[in-house]
């Protein structure tokens, strides 16, 4: 088990509302326990985002191109402090400026390993300078890509099996901020028994 495989991530009810704790791998073994996550897509002046290729060691879907930084709030962790935390040591920057423009939850089983995600997930977006450095370790990432969102939201729907399940509401929630009050989900995509192969692998909000 990875060091982080056992960290602690903060259970929440439909409503995200704490409800207790588990480790990250407890959390992620079928079916699953609905717990708090974070998404979070870097815009550059242009309006392109940064995506990741996960690093193939990845437990959950490796090798599949994601939004810019994945991670999970410990307990009593502001969002704000685990996003900035997980883009140091992901990609080698920040800390930035974060925004939550939307929360879905999703449910996503991967067929490679086995693992199940069920998130409480907070998009949050973040400004990207140019000149910022980007230094990405590779035990997390295996390739970086600038994307315009509009296409990438296009070709989610030719070819969702090269990313990761996850991402379309991703990128559904920066092009379309709810507006809603801050923390209020989106539609809830639940388990429901089926496998990453089906519906897109149940990515929320596509």
């Amino acid at each position: 088990m990875s060091s982080r495989e056992g960290h602690l991530v903060e259970l929440v009810d439909d409503a995200g509302q704490a409800v207790g704790a588990a480790t990250v791998a407890v959390a992620h073994q079928p079916p699953g326990q609905l717990h708090r996550a974070f998404s979070v897509l870097l815009v550059d002046p242009d309006g392109q985002v940064l995506l990741q290729r996960r690093a193939a060691v990845k437990t959950r879907f490796p090798l599949r191109w994601a939004n810019s930084c994945c991670g999970h709030p410990r307990p009593d962790e502001s969002l704000t402090e685990a996003a900035n935390r997980r883009l140091r040591e992901e990609l080698g920057t920040g800390p930035v400026e974060l925004t939550e423009v939307g929360v879905y939850v999703y449910y996503a089983e991967d067929p490679a390993t086995g693992r199940v995600e069920f998130e409480y997930d907070h998009v949050l977006r973040g400004e990207f300078l140019p000149a910022a450095p980007l230094q990405p370790d590779p035990d997390e990432v295996a390739e970086l890509r600038w994307a315009d969102p509009a296409a990438l939201e296009a070709e989610l729907d030719r070819d969702p099996r090269s990313y990761a399940p996850w991402l379309g509401g991703v990128v559904n929630r920066l092009l379309r901020p709810s507006g809603e009050t801050p923390g209020a989900p989106g539609p809830a995509v639940t388990p429901s028994g089926s496998s990453a192969d089906d519906a897109a692998e149940r990515s929320g909000g596509r």
